[in-house]
C-alpha cells in the first residue's frame, strides 16, 4: 500500500512537472488550465477567435485596446471568468456600469461574435472566459505586440460583482500605492504592474480621465507638474475645463496603435496621459528601473508583457465543475 501511494506521488509531481513550464495554473489535481485543452474538443477554436478579431481590428485598430483592457477588468474583478460580460437580468447587476466600464468599456459585439461561430463550431463548449483570454492576445499580436500560449480552461461565473468592479480595478488618478495594492490583492507583483501598464502603448482615454491634472481651482495653469508643460498645453486644446467628456486622446501620441515600448520612452519625458502612468516614473525608485530598462530595450518590455499576461489570465479561473460554459455571453444558462 506504501509503495502503491508512493508511485502515484511521484506520478503527480512528474505531471505538475511536465505541465509547470507551459505557464500552467495549478489549483486542484485535475483542475488546471492548459492551451491545449481544446485541442480534441473545438480543435478550430483559436483559429475562429484569431480571424474574427483578426476582421474587427482591421475595422478598427482602437479594438485591439478595447479587448486587451476588457480581459483585464474582467479579471482584475472575481477572476478570469467573464463576469462582465454578463447583463443585467433578475438577481445579476452588471459590471458594465461601474465607474471604470460605463461609457468606456467596448468589444462586447466582437465576442458575441467570436461565441456566435463557436457555438456552431463545437457547442457548449468553449467559455466566454477563455475567448476573451485569446482575443486578448489575438489584438495585442496584431497590434504588433508579443505572442505566447494562452492556458485555456476556465469556465464562465454565474454572476456579477458591481461593487468588484468599481473597487478592484486600478483608476486613473489612485495613487501609485493604492495601484500596487491592487495588483498584489490579484497576486500580481510591481514588475506585472509595469510591464502590463505598457498596454497603454495603445488605446485611447477620454478626458475626463486626467482632465485634474491640467487646470487648478482656478482653472488657469497646471497643478501637476510631473507633466510636461508643452504637452498639456496641446492637451488643453480638446481638454477644456468643463465639456469634451467624451473627447478621445491616444495614451501614446508617438505610435498610437503600435505595440510597443514608446509608451515608457514617453513616461521618462514627463508625457504619460493619466497620473496612474505618470506616478510608474515619479512616486517609486523600482518602479523607474523598471521603466527606464523597457524604454531601452523593446523586446525585454515584449518578453515580459507576454509572461505577466499569462500570470495574469491565471487570477482565480473557474476551471472542473465550477460556473457553466455560457451559450451567450450577456447572460448564464437557464
Amino acid at each position: 500500500m506504501a509503495k502503491s501511494i508512493m508511485i502515484n506521488m511521484l506520478m503527480l509531481s512528474l505531471t505538475l512537472l511536465i505541465l509547470a513550464p507551459f505557464g500552467f495554473s495549478i489549483k486542484t489535481y485535475g483542475s488546471y488550465l492548459y492551451p491545449q485543452f481544446y485541442d480534441r474538443s473545438c480543435p478550430r477554436a483559436q483559429q475562429i477567435v484569431y480571424s474574427i478579431v483578426s476582421r474587427a481590428v482591421a475595422r478598427e485598430a482602437r479594438m485591439a485596446a478595447s479587448l486587451l483592457r476588457l480581459h483585464f477588468h474582467d479579471c482584475f474583478v472575481k477572476g478570469c471568468d467573464a463576469s462582465v460580460l454578463l447583463d443585467s437580468s433578475g438577481s445579476i447587476i452588471s459590471e458594465k456600469g461601474s465607474n471604470p466600464n460605463r461609457n468606456s468599456a467596448r468589444g462586447f459585439e466582437v465576442i458575441d461574435e467570436i461565441k456566435s461561430a463557436l457555438e456552431q463550431e463545437c457547442p457548449d463548449t468553449v467559455s466566454c472566459a477563455d475567448i476573451m483570454a485569446l482575443a486578448a492576445r489575438d489584438s495585442t499580436v496584431l497590434a504588433g505586440g508579443p505572442r505566447w500560449e494562452v492556458p485555456l480552461g476556465r469556465r464562465d461565473s454565474l454572476g456579477a460583482s458591481l461593487s468588484g468592479s468599481n473597487s478592484n480595478i486600478p483608476a486613473p488618478n489612485n495613487t501609485f500605492q493604492t495601484i500596487l495594492t491592487k495588483f498584489k490583492l490579484k497576486g500580481l507583483d510591481i514588475v506585472d504592474l509595469v510591464a502590463l501598464s505598457g498596454s497603454h502603448t495603445i488605446g485611447k482615454s477620454r478626458c475626463v480621465s486626467f482632465r485634474q491634472r491640467l487646470y487648478n481651482q482656478s482653472g488657469n495653469s497646471q497643478p501637476d507638474f510631473t507633466l510636461d508643460e508643452s504637452y498639456a498645453s496641446q492637451l488643453r486644446g480638446t481638454c477644456p475645463r468643463s465639456g469634451g467628456d467624451q473627447n478621445l486622446f491616444s495614451l501614446d501620441f508617438v505610435t498610437p496603435t503600435k505595440f510597443d515600448n514608446s509608451y515608457f520612452k514617453n513616461l521618462l519625458s514627463f508625457k504619460g496621459l493619466l497620473n496612474s502612468d505618470q506616478v510608474l516614473v515619479t512616486k517609486n525608485q523600482v518602479s523607474l528601473e523598471l521603466v527606464k530598462k523597457y524604454a531601452a530595450d523593446n523586446e525585454l518590455f515584449l518578453e515580459q508583457f507576454a509572461k505577466s499576461m499569462v500570470k495574469m489570465g491565471n487570477i482565480f479561473p473557474l476551471t472542473g465543475a465550477r460556473g457553466e460554459i455560457r451559450k451567450n455571453c450577456r447572460k448564464i444558462n437557464s
